[in-house]
């Protein structure tokens, strides 16, 4: 079996599905990459068993047939070539590879590639379209709120709320939270999943580039996502995600309003001297002053900066984490940002001032961290 490829184009797919692979797997099947040939189509495949990605490429070949190819010795080798053609021998009934460049010969020993886990079908699934920018927004915007805690998994990824009016996206590991909804976006009917952060990763790194739309079809157990010469199938996170509605307060009569830059950066200056436990920063509003200090007693470092700011509300004084407040004001894109808050020890509400898009909804919200007077 023989087929020639460009080294530059085969490298560009496989690293886009090689962040699939695990680094220990149970079976050693999958440290390779199953190669699929059908003429002059090569399908790549990488999977963990809760995920696989495919990829399609373009090669010149007469043959039909599949192996398993060490993934790790393979990109090692293809990272080190310039643009060149590339022409792989298999021997079907050994497995061995020789993998001829401008440069040399290159043999390695593949598996059979039956061996290689099927993909799961996905069977009485349900489907939608979105568009590939509105995808790749929605989970640049959630996925770093969602939580790392193995004894609630349901936490760990990202939950998909589908209606006929809307699609909301929510992430939460119960220090902060994010709803993304759009209006621009809609299901045929109403459903909901959870989708593990691996491979909402993968689409996030995937999707940059990809424009048009992105098909998602899913059903109790997996859900399948299909665009350009790619696919991504997974296994959703089993279980009820928690009412985040009833987390978010309503009544936030205290409105700040500050430029988001100026802010994100006097947090990070300010951050640099607070408790290394805590992260904690102290936000004192008065007028039209916003006060943000912190201190770490144990070394006795402190630090304070002031800013302007519209506010409207009691004067109040209020801790945070650092870290979280750091990470949210950098995952929005706006001007201005709106703090909004009802008293101490309760939530925050970050909302961007002006909206890029009418069709999106952002809200983030962050607990406060209790003051030490």
């Amino acid at each position: 079996m023989k087929f020639i490829v460009s080294s530059t184009s085969l490298l560009k797919q496989l690293q886009a599905v090689s962040g699939v692979l695990n680094s220990n797997n149970a079976l050693p099947i999958l440290d390779n990459f199953l190669f699929e040939i059908d003429k002059n189509q090569l399908k790549v495949s990488a999977s963990d068993l809760e995920t696989t990605m495919t990829t399609i490429i373009n090669i010149e070949s007469k043959d039909t047939g599949n192996i398993a190819v060490p993934a790790k010795l393979l990109l090692e080798t293809l990272k080190t070539f310039a643009d060149q053609p590339l022409t792989f021998s298999i021997d079907t009934k050994k497995f061995g590879i020789e993998i001829i460049s401008d440069y040399g010969k290159y043999k390695l020993t593949g598996h059979n590639g039956d061996e290689f886990p099927k993909l799961p079908s996905i069977e009485s699934s349900s489907s939608l379209d979105l568009d590939a920018g509105v995808l790749a927004s929605a989970i640049n915007k959630t996925i770093f709120a969602a939580g790392n805690d193995e004894l609630r998994p349901v936490m760990s990824g990202v939950f998909c709320q589908l209606s006929t009016d809307d699609i909301t996206f929510v992430a939460t590991d119960a220090h902060k939270l994010v709803r993304y909804r759009r209006t621009d976006a809609k299901a045929q009917a109403a459903s909901s999943f959870i989708i593990p952060k691996k491979p909402l990763n993968l689409l996030k790194s995937t999707l940059a580039s990809v424009s048009g739309n992105v098909k998602i079809e899913y059903n109790k157990t997996n859900a399948f996502f299909s665009f350009e010469n790619t696919n991504l199938i997974c296994r959703l996170i089993d279980g009820k995600y928690p009412n985040y509605e009833a987390v978010i307060p309503k009544e936030n009569p205290n409105k700040l309003t500050v430029d988001r830059v100026s802010f994100l950066n006097s947090i990070r200056r300010v951050s640099i001297f607070s408790n290394k436990t805590t992260h904690q920063v102290r936000l004192k509003i008065a007028g039209s002053e916003l006060s943000i200090s912190a201190e770490d007693l144990d070394f006795a470092n402190e630090a304070s900066e002031r800013l302007t700011c519209q506010y409207a509300g009691e004067d109040m004084e209020i801790g945070f984490n650092s870290k979280f407040l750091a990470e949210m004001l950098s995952n929005l894109n706006c001007e201005n940002v709106n703090l909004e808050m009802s008293a101490p020890n309760r939530a925050g509400i970050l909302l961007p001032s002006e909206k890029e898009n009418a069709a999106e909804d952002i809200l983030m919200l962050v607990m406060p961290v209790m003051l030490n007077s």
